[in-house]
């Protein structure tokens, strides 16, 4: 006669369970090691509750948002206005259902945005501007990582995933944030030739993309990645998840300027009163829907994102006001560097024309100006850490095109 054992977690016998495993000093049966690998593997990220009350945004108006993006982004009116009010909009209709008992039949659909423009023109940064303002959660998505479901590469579902990151894993606050997804000509088709080889991340991203961008219930795996089919996902809506799509549409100018320089009539080509060259800074304001469409965006995408705005490339004026006006322009952040070493820093007027001259010869837009001042820095802060007598730095024209030292406070002296 075998003689009885007990389970050392929950003290049941051996002839009352099926299976009684032995360890050194200690056993454990078939019910507790269910148990155990039932509570490792249960899903621990918190799910959404149905009556958890929406989040508190910053009800402001259009002009008051427009206001607080002229802080931070020089220029670009139009781009800001058409922000303003589709953002307005959009958590307005967030907060109007359960009002207006009369139009209680009328559902007001989500309105996504498209930024064109060239590069370093401030389209990311519009978009995080908005976010904080509005103070909801906010994250940047790179459209090229995405490819079709199955392959190597980001589902579309890893977009919500760092949305939910930036609301602190708050499923009910993620449902109302903002995605911007950049790069998005960069999954237009390539051309209508039939290939060897499939595009993963071109046409087939576009359509895995529209479900999200319109509403549904989107499974995320809870660690982000690819899903698979044992692990536990996360339902997210995203009806309420506002998209802001942003990219440089390199080439896409040229479409635009061989449709309003030509006009078909009848058997032969007259050329339109509007001729607009291609490089002209104010292009993408001309840009129509079936414009996108010859580009390589499918007509679904095109309709899923109505609100069409762009943003010109900066003049002169315009970066030499983004050098200094803004609540963060790089020269700002240095003179704060600077005074954290009790040094004052200041920029020579034709200091700053050098700058924005060298920029615009970079062709990267505002992202030019940090360029060129960070180059410009760097030997003038290593020199001057050493240099603790310096309470004074002026930057000269000749520091910017030559490499000139910088007028500090002993020169300063011997010249007055």
């Amino acid at each position: 006669m075998d003689e009885l054992v007990y389970c050392s977690f929950c003290g049941r016998a051996s002839d009352s369970v099926t299976a009684m495993i032995a360890g050194p000093d200690a056993y454990i049966c078939d019910r507790c090691i269910d148990d155990a690998s039932a509570i490792i593997h249960q899903d621990k990220v918190p799910q959404k509750r149905p009556s958890e009350p929406k989040p508190v945004f910053n009800k402001l108006s259009p002009l008051q948002l427009k206001k607080a993006l002229d802080e931070h982004v020089i220029g670009q009116d139009r781009a800001k206005k058409a922000l303003a009010v589709a953002v307005y909009n959009h958590y307005k209709r967030i907060e109007s259902e359960g009002f207006l008992h009369q139009y209680q039949e009328v559902e007001i659909e989500k309105s996504n945005i498209l930024l064109l423009g060239p590069t370093g023109t401030g389209k990311t940064l519009l978009a995080k501007t908005l976010a904080k303002i509005i103070d909801v959660p906010f994250c940047i998505a790179d459209a090229t990582a995405l490819t079709e479901a199955g392959y190597v590469g980001d589902d579309v579902e890893s977009i919500l995933f760092h949305l939910l990151q930036a609301a602190d894993f708050d499923v009910n606050r993620a449902e109302y944030g903002i995605v911007y997804l950049d790069e998005m000509d960069k999954i237009a088709r390539r051309g209508d030739n039939a290939s060897i080889t499939r595009d993963v991340s071109g046409e087939g991203v576009q359509q895995a993309l529209l479900k999200i961008l319109e509403g549904t219930i989107a499974g995320i795996p809870p660690k982000g990645g690819r899903k698979h089919p044992e692990q536990n996902l996360i339902s997210m809506d995203t009806k309420n998840i506002l998209f802001i799509c942003g990219g440089a549409f390199s080439g896409l100018e040229e479409l635009v300027a061989k449709r309003l320089s030509f006009s078909q009539i009848g058997f032969s080509g007259e050329r339109n009163n509007i001729q607009l060259d291609k490089k002209d800074p104010s292009i993408f304001s001309h840009v129509i829907q079936d414009d996108l469409l010859k580009f390589g965006l499918i007509p679904e995408l095109i309709g899923r994102v109505p609100v069409l705005t762009s943003l010109d490339g900066h003049s002169p004026t315009a970066l030499r006001r983004i050098l200094t006006e803004p609540r963060n322009a790089i020269t700002k952040q240095y003179q704060k560097l600077f005074a954290m070493d009790n040094i004052k820093l200041e920029f020579d007027d034709k200091a700053l024309d050098a700058i924005v001259e060298k920029a615009r010869q970079m062709g990267t837009g505002a992202r030019g100006l940090r360029a060129v001042v960070e180059n410009m820095m760097l030997d003038i802060m290593f020199n001057l850490t050493a240099e603790s007598n310096v309470r004074y730095c002026c930057i000269t024209e000749d520091a910017i095109k030559k490499g000139s030292p910088p007028l500090l406070e002993e020169m300063k002296r011997k010249r007055a």
